[in-house]
């Protein structure tokens, strides 16, 4: 008898774990290497962007002259222009070393523009 109740208490306990199994979604699909290119090179066109505008505020408001905006802008052009002429080699995307040298170049074009 005790091993019938044993046999009853395993088989409730095993349904009752298998009611909580949960199936779980499929995990989204990785990016291919070329769509993570792809997204550097559009992280470091945004950071170019942002960089320009707050350039245009500063200028706007007397932070600094016209010329020294549009040298400023020239700087940041060059820089958007190097993304693209790297990304160009290798199908239009940056390495996550391209990216990492023309972050550093953009850094230091944040701090030459200021707060």
């Amino acid at each position: 008898m005790p091993r019938v109740t044993h046999a009853i208490a395993a088989c409730a306990l095993l349904s009752s774990l298998a009611a909580c199994v949960v199936q779980q979604p499929a995990p989204a699909p990785r990016p291919s290497p070329q769509q993570i290119e792809d997204r550097r090179l559009h992280q470091v066109e945004g950071r170019v962007d942002n960089l320009g505008r707050r350039i245009d505020n500063h200028v706007n408001q007397g932070a600094y002259p016209p010329p020294q905006g549009a040298a400023l802008h020239h700087r940041l052009e060059v820089i958007r222009q190097e993304a693209h002429d790297m990304a160009a080699q290798h199908g239009g995307g940056l390495s996550a070393d391209e990216q990492r040298v023309l972050n550093q170049e953009l850094d230091n074009a944040a701090h030459a523009i200021g707060e």
